[in-house]
């Protein structure tokens, strides 16, 4: 007998451990089906589960398992990222509280500590995944640092190098003066602060008493400044232009140049151009052959090429004392309060400083062409399709991509110098002599390339290289190219657009033929999660309080087809715990009436009218189930089960059926225990790829522990056949009657245990035949006395119309028609003042230009549920007035 609580606990360990035990998840067991891969998006080996990983491997857990059951050969292939920085920066804490640095260990010993704590620590996130249910193959988890990994990032940055698509460039990169790396930009964090914008009067060389005055939030930078841009449409600098301006502080003669870049708009309209510490200006600076002058070092301290006056000070202690000697130079126009946007390193937490300096790029235009033909061309599509803009905005736009980067931790570049600078890149050491054995005529000391790859540099070949690439493996010439990517907006061109590029370059096809982007998690008001501000869901304290397929339900439930945002409550989870607890007391009223599985049983051949019904609704859910989840509409297939379940099953069938369970000698009683058990073995399949755990509990406990899991049970194939028209009329028409009669007791609070007559006026032969074929089943679940055909309708009783006939329930024996006529009047001025007040709120300017977003959204949704509740209440009202 199942237990009379469910307790998500005590089931869900049992089971993953189960599935482990008989290797459930395994790849390549169904030689003969159609392959499904999807490849999860690598985790940082330093991460732990949040709710965003939590959303993320549902969906993919959902897909996953729904092929599966579909019998297709599947790969789920897991893996973690070696995640450079951050696992750098975990080790280098553990040493600062020792009181050492990387230094004192040297680099040999401080990798080896690095992967002695990956052995140790790393990793912690896959047990979090298999909590949630994630039913990856783990057997052929891999790291994008181990062996196999690490020789197709040698092969592909060797190759890519000798074809020209990576060399050495200087060019401006995001660097950190605290780690002293170049960083992505998905490392660096836009922060708006409160500060100034200075204006510098620059003399115009020849023209004594005329300047240019230019803007700066920088005002450091200007002694690096090369030029002045102004626009070639501004009438007030035509005359300037290719003349010169006299920069202050320096005395260096700096051309004014016409570019688009400076915004008549903007300030005074002229630009200082500082093309080694900018990212525009650096492109001004190379579309006009300016000088590039690096006035910071590594520790963004002002350097030799600045006056003396400046040398050795840090940038923003130069910032004061240059602002000083301009003014003092009569040169300061004015300070304006300034709002901007700074960018600062996500993990260092300082300014990032955009930093002149040699680094390894890769020829990304060249390779982005192929890559954005595949999408054009539908090879891979975007899931919602309107991502693909955001996609292309970026691939035609793209920039040289920056590869290196001044860790430790992380693949070393496979270059090597030679004494006169010339570069040896080869796949090792050992070739590396040989190359320079060739070039030079002699055995040659060489250096190798200190810097390590940018961890999207090894991420970008995950589809293939975790397939076994470059060796020609079979999972690679079964699973390549994979079928769906699950993955965030925000990694579209770190992520997706760079394994589009490797897969079309080294493999000649698409990594993947969709691409599904998943919402953003956020709190219920809408709002960003952050520690900050206290209101981060922990999804594995979630699991704890709820369950991991409440968890996984929840967010499968809200993944609607471009919504980007998901506003996430503990209620939700909460609520659809309460669900799985539904769907369990169901087995459980199963399983006290006898409702036992039979593998004979035809779905086709029972006769019992109610029966029917259930069948055929169940026979549209499965097809609605289905094809949501073949469109990736996770939201609809999820509440169409759902509805299923609580509605059509729970509520209605099981109400309806109690009778012919009961009745000892009734003809429909087998049939009605068979189906029912055939319908919750049917529901537990639907269900199964949202919430593995208590579907896979209760098919075990219905088929035993020695058949078949339900996780390698095969779908049910939607049939159309099942659908009996007129079961569903008949009984769409019994619901209607009955809900109708409970909404209308409901709205008026009649007292939930009174019993009350019903007055019918207008029935027609139809509606009387029905009544008289669900007189009983109605008059227990509408909780009437009775049924009665009339025209006269009592005073006192209220009324309601479904289909042709009016309703009448006298309702005043059994309750004050005044006090409740009074209650409701009460309730309905209280929303009219909530809703006055929301409207004046929403009408208030002020407030709406101040108010965050969220806010005046939340406002909005106020004013339609309230009122909704107002027209609610007001029908009820009128239903009394009418009595």
């Amino acid at each position: 007998m199942l237990e009379k609580t469910y307790q998500p606990a005590d089931i869900e360990d049992k089971h993953y451990r189960r599935w482990e035990q008989i290797e459930a998840f395994a790849a390549g067991d169904r030689p003969g089906a159609d392959p499904y891969c999807i490849v999860i998006p690598p985790p940082n080996v330093t991460g732990v589960l949040h709710i965003g990983h939590a959303l993320n491997n549902t969906l993919q857990d959902v897909l996953i398992r729904f092929a599966r059951m579909r019998g297709a050969n599947t790969l789920w292939q897991p893996g973690t990222d070696h995640a450079g920085i951050a696992t750098q920066m975990v080790v280098e804490r553990q040493l600062a509280e020792q009181g050492k640095s990387r230094h004192d260990l040297g680099r040999d010993d401080f990798v080896k500590r690095v992967w002695e704590w990956k052995a140790e620590s790393g990793g912690k996130i896959t047990g979090q995944l298999k909590r949630l249910g994630a039913s990856c193959d783990w057997s052929r988890e891999r790291f994008t640092m181990d062996e196999g990994l690490s020789k197709a990032v040698l092969k592909v940055f060797v190759e890519l190098h000798r074809k020209g698509l990576i060399y050495k460039d200087k060019r401006l990169v995001n660097w950190d003066p605290k780690l002293h790396t170049a960083i992505s930009d998905l490392e660096v964090q836009q922060r708006e602060v409160n500060s100034h914008l200075w204006y510098f009067r620059y003399p115009v060389e020849n023209q004594p008493e005329r300047y240019i005055v230019v803007a700066t939030t920088r005002p450091e930078t200007m002694l690096g400044d090369t030029a002045v841009a102004v626009h070639p449409d501004d009438e007030r600098y035509r005359d300037l232009v290719g003349k010169y301006a006299i920069l202050p502080l320096v005395g260096r003669r700096i051309r004014i140049v016409a570019d688009e870049y400076a915004d008549p708009e903007q300030g005074s309209g002229a630009v200082k151009i500082t093309p080694a510490h900018d990212f525009n200006d650096f492109e001004v600076g190379r579309r006009h052959d300016l000088e590039m002058i690096n006035i910071f070092d590594q520790n963004a301290v002002l350097n030799d090429n600045v006056p003396q006056a400046y040398r050795g000070l840090d940038r923003f202690a130069a910032r004061k004392q240059v602002v000083a000697a301009i003014e003092a130079a009569g040169l300061l126009e004015k300070i304006a309060d300034h709002p901007h946007t700074v960018p600062y390193g996500d993990r260092s937490e300082v300014v990032i400083e955009p930093w002149l300096t040699d680094q390894w790029y890769v020829d990304a235009k060249t390779l982005a062409g192929p890559a954005i033909e595949a999408v054009e061309q539908g090879r891979t599509k975007f899931v919602p399709e309107s991502w693909s803009k955001t996609y292309f905005e970026w691939m035609r736009n793209i920039q040289p991509w920056c590869i290196s980067r001044q860790l430790w931790w992380g693949h070393q570049i496979p270059a090597w110098y030679g004494p006169d600078g010339h570069i040896f890149v080869e796949l090792s050491e050992q070739d590396a002599h040989a190359s320079a054995q060739a070039h030079y005529g002699k055995d040659t000391a060489l250096t190798r390339d200190p810097d390590v790859l940018d961890t999207w540099f090894s991420s970008a070949l995950w589809p293939f290289s975790t397939l076994g690439w470059p060796e020609d493996t079979p999972e690679l010439k079964r699973y390549y190219p994979t079928s769906t990517l699950v993955t965030g907006f925000d990694i579209i061109f770190f992520w997706v657009a760079r394994m589009m590029m490797m897969g079309l370059h080294f493999l000649d096809e698409v990594p993947f033929h969709t691409v599904y982007i998943n919402a953003l998690v956020r709190d219920e008001k809408g709002q960003k999660m952050s520690k900050s501000k206290g209101n981060v869901m922990d999804p594995l304290e979630l699991i704890d309080s709820y369950g991991g397929d409440a968890l996984r339900f929840t967010l499968a439930s809200m993944s609607a087809l471009g919504r980007n945002d998901i506003k996430l409550s503990r209620r939700r989870v909460e609520g659809y715990r309460n669900f799985a607890t539904k769907l369990w007391n169901a087995a459980r009223f199963c399983e006290m009436n006898q409702c036992r599985p039979a593998d004979d049983f035809d779905p086709a051949a029972v006769t019992g009218e109610v029966n029917r019904w259930i069948i055929g609704v169940l026979a549209q859910t499965n097809a609605e189930v289905t094809a949501a989840l073949d469109e990736y509409k996770f939201d609809i297939a999820a509440n169409a089960v759902y509805h299923f379940v609580w509605h059509n099953f729970c509520d209605w069938y099981l109400e309806l059926v109690k009778p012919l369970l009961l009745d000892e000698t009734g003809t429909l009683r087998p049939e009605t225990r068979a189906t029912a058990a055939w319908v919750m073995q049917e529901i537990l399949k639907l269900l199964h790829p949202f919430m593995p755990f208590v579907t896979e509990e209760l098919w075990e406990h219905f088929r035993g522990a020695e058949n078949q899991p339900l996780i390698i049970t095969e779908w049910p194939t939607p049939d159309a056949g099942l659908a009996d028209a007129a079961a569903g009329a008949e009984m769409d028409w019994v619901i209607r009657f009955v809900s109708a009669i409970r909404t209308a007791r409901s709205e008026v609070n009649v007292p939930a245990a009174a019993t009350i007559p019903a007055i019918l006026r207008g029935a027609g032969q139809e509606t009387q035949r029905r009544l008289a074929a669900h007189n009983q089943q109605i008059l227990r679940l509408a909780r009437l006395s009775e049924v009665q055909f009339s025209d006269d309708i009592p005073t006192g009783a209220i009324q309601i119309v479904v289909d042709e006939a009016t309703i009448a329930l006298p309702v005043s024996h059994v309750m004050d028609l005044g006090a409740e006529k009074a209650r409701l009047s009460k309730e309905i001025s209280r929303l009219e003042d909530d809703i006055g007040k929301i409207d004046k709120k929403l009408a208030n300017q002020g407030f709406l230009a101040k108010a965050p977003a969220e806010v005046v959204e939340q406002q909005r949704e106020r004013r339609i549920a309230a009122d909704a509740a107002r027209n609610k209440l007001q029908a009820a009202l009128q239903r009394l007035a009418a009595a």
